[in-house]
């Protein structure tokens, strides 16, 4: 890993970003939408944290917010100011994985389906099963990651959906599904495997989040690649009581 200190070095980079990086996701104004106001903190210090989040408008009880990181610390300082500034407050933990190289699928595509990036027409079927899913907002949240990030489907013969994959806003790998029918057939590595392909082709990282009870899921990702990481993976969704 390369740590960058040189103002010109950090320019350079901002501006490859800028270039490199889609369209940015819609901005939404509704002030009780977790979906799209995220946050990502990084911080070595948790005073730093307890400082952005008790001396900013990170958070307000105006707003819903979702909070994503690893650090230690960051679930109990998010409740506790969030708790105090009249927020309800749930916590999601995941385990964390990345893929160093492009995800090798174990098993070939099977006869009859085919490889296609997400289409908005799908995205009803992807709201109605997505655990968080299920309502107006998370319909144009997952209509906005299809429309400006990468994704990747498996077709079956009627031209539905049976396996797919989709970044979220901070590039990580979190919105994969396959149809109870479809299970068992390897069809996960297959998708991840296209994602894969091209986000390292872009030279972006290939990582993604999973339930810690969600065994079958685990197993899947680490028998194409994937390599667990130290810590827990949290999302912290806060809404106004």
């Amino acid at each position: 890993m390369q740590i960058l200190r040189c103002p010109a070095q950090l320019q350079l980079l901002e501006e490859t970003l800028w270039k490199s990086l889609p369209t940015s996701l819609p901005e939404h104004r509704d002030p009780r939408d977790y979906y799209i106001n995220q946050l990502a903190v990084f911080y070595r210090d948790k005073g730093a944290l307890q400082a952005l989040l008790g001396g900013t408008e990170a958070v307000t009880r105006a707003r819903a917010f979702q909070i994503m990181g690893m650090q230690d610390g960051l679930d109990e300082a998010v409740q506790e100011v969030a708790s105090a500034r009249g927020l309800k407050v749930e916590t999601i933990q995941h385990r964390a994985l990345i893929s160093p190289e492009p995800p090798q699928p174990r098993r070939q595509m099977p006869p009859g389906l085919r490889l296609e990036p997400v289409s908005p027409s799908h995205v009803p079927l992807l709201n109605a099963t997505w655990a968080l899913g299920g309502n107006v907002r998370s319909r144009a949240f997952l209509l906005g990651l299809v429309r400006t990030l990468p994704s990747a489907c498996l077709l079956g013969p009627r031209g539905r959906p049976v396996c797919w994959s989709l970044l979220d806003g901070q590039g990580c790998l979190r919105h994969g599904y396959t149809v109870p029918a479809w299970r068992g057939h390897g069809l996960t590595g297959v998708v991840l495997a296209a994602i894969g392909r091209e986000l390292h082709a872009r030279g972006f990282p290939v990582y993604c989040a999973v339930r810690p009870h969600n065994t079958a899921s685990l197993r899947a990702l680490q028998a194409i690649g994937f390599l667990p990481q130290p810590g827990t993976f949290y999302m912290i969704l806060g809404t106004p009581k």
